[in-house]
């Protein structure tokens, strides 16, 4: 089973919502052959998340942010997580599930 380690863009003026990033870090990771998976944040204001395989170098995807927005924060907020839901990072928790 895959593992993913999830990202999380904040801004601190710039709105990320509707501006396509999303599509734009979708797009860059094809073209790069970079496995990413990415979201518009439902439980937060103006944050977007990115999942990429465990223990990839997330640098190349950053410095691809920044040439796009500036101001853009991104940090590491879960590792090594197994289908991991972007939106709602609360979901992500095993424990919540019996099975």
């Amino acid at each position: 089973m895959y593992k993913w380690d999830v990202y999380e863009i904040t801004i601190k003026e710039t709105p990320i919502h509707g501006v396509r990033l999303r599509g734009r870090l979708r797009k860059y990771a094809l073209s790069k052959n970079i496995n990413l998976l990415t979201e518009n944040a439902s439980d937060k204001e103006n944050v977007v998340r990115f999942a990429l395989e465990e223990n990839d170098n997330p640098e190349e995807i950053k410095h691809f942010l920044k040439s796009l927005i500036e101001d853009a924060e991104i940090n590491l907020i879960e590792k090594s997580l197994s289908n991991p839901i972007l939106s709602k990072m609360k979901v992500n928790i095993e424990s919540r599930y019996s099975i």
